[in-house]
């Protein structure tokens, strides 16, 4: 299973970088710091061979809850430990077999705080964690721990060039562009590659549903398949399909999801959503806001305050559940949860706890844009 992994890790990240010579591969985890931005897509030093290796390397015990299978997972995940201040890559045995910042790795100066979603860039050598609550959003070279670049101004919230106000789900497009979701400014930003202003803005700042002129706090805008871009609005529970240039294809109403979170798609015309409550929810819709499936336990299994959930290749969902200091797979023919890292209220940062984890992804290639990078728009 190892092997296939890693065959399939080298096929799709070379396949992302096609047309570029290939990196030479350092030592795992070297070098450590803070680069200046440069022209272009942000530079990274991860090769396939270390990707591969990577994803192989735990060892020893895992630290799953009681009851979970390790094959309900294809792969291993990413983790934004908000509370923790940490990013970390979990395996499906429930080893960390990686994480943001180890010691040294955020310089006197520098800051890494409170990183509420992560996402593997398209050719799956980087993350970029939003930290929605400090104003900023970094990319992280996974085989150095370089932050290779950063939109936004840590501690600074605003809407003026250089800043953001709850900056959301940032993701990277193939050429380097970043777009993200910026809930207090009510707007999708377009940033080009290393930029230091927006390109392009969605949403005039007035934080109601009118699109495609104004969007109420939206708090994604995830690719879809067709190369468009599916953008959530808390503010009335709407989700909408929009082009790369902004015009709007449909806009539903989800009434029944108090606080819909990170909408995304599970195949074309099928879509997932949380519902970030206190009494959460993770839902399946079509395009006109009918509920197809839905998962809102009672008792000892209840969510509180889900913030994501994700389409894994067997049908099954993953999702963190942030208040209840876990993330969890979910079977939605049994509606059981089959796998789970974290420990039901018991907040922590010791191998097998969290504290509040709010982003999820999975690792290459079955991770996010990854899966879309020959598919995603460019705004």
């Amino acid at each position: 299973m190892r092997a296939a992994l890693a065959a399939a890790i080298a096929v799709v990240v070379m396949s992302a970088c096609s047309g570029s010579p290939s990196e030479e591969p350092t030592t795992p985890g070297a070098g450590s710091g803070t680069t200046a931005p440069t022209a272009g897509a942000p530079s990274s030093s991860a090769s396939p061979d270390f990707l591969s290796a990577l994803a192989a390397s735990g060892t020893g015990p895992g630290h799953l809850q009681r009851g979970s299978d390790p094959s309900a997972l294809p792969t291993p995940i990413l983790i934004a430990d908000k509370l923790n201040n940490r990013v970390i890559i979990v395996d499906p045995e429930g080893r960390i077999i990686w994480q943001y910042p180890r010691p040294g790795d955020v310089k006197k100066g520098e800051t890494f705080a409170v990183p509420d979603d992560a996402f593997f860039t398209p050719d799956g050598k980087q993350i970029v964690a939003t930290e929605e609550d400090d104003a900023i959003i970094r990319v992280i070279d996974i085989q150095t721990h370089a932050v290779t670049y950063h939109y936004g101004t840590a501690g600074a919230p605003g809407a003026a060039a250089g800043h953001l106000h709850h900056p959301d789900d940032a993701i990277m497009l193939p050429d380097g562009t970043l777009v993200s979701a910026d809930i207090m400014n009510c707007r999708i930003v377009v940033v080009p590659p290393q930029g230091k202003d927006i390109r392009r803005q969605f949403g005039n700042g007035q934080c109601v549903h009118n699109p495609p002129a104004s969007y109420g706090s939206p708090n994604g805008a995830f690719p879809l398949a067709d190369g468009n871009f599916l953008v959530t609005e808390i503010n009335g529970s709407w989700v909408n399909e929009i082009t790369p240039r902004g015009a709007v294809k449909w806009s539903a109403r989800l009434p029944s999801v108090a606080y819909p979170s990170d909408s995304n798609e599970i195949r074309p015309g099928v879509y997932l959503a949380v519902d970030y409550s206190a009494h959460g929810q993770i839902v399946e819709f079509d395009k006109t806001g009918k509920i197809l499936w839905r998962y809102a336990p009672t008792g000892a299994q209840a969510l509180n305050h889900p913030s994501l959930a994700l389409p894994l290749p067997n049908g099954d969902i993953v999702a963190n559940d942030d208040y209840n200091d876990r993330v969890v797979v979910v079977n939605p023919h049994t509606n059981k949860v089959v796998w789970q890292y974290g420990a039901d209220h018991v907040a922590g940062s010791t191998p097998g706890l969290l504290a509040n984890p709010d982003g999820v992804d999975l690792y290459p290639p079955n991770s996010l844009m990854v899966t879309h990078a020959v598919s995603v728009g460019h705004p």
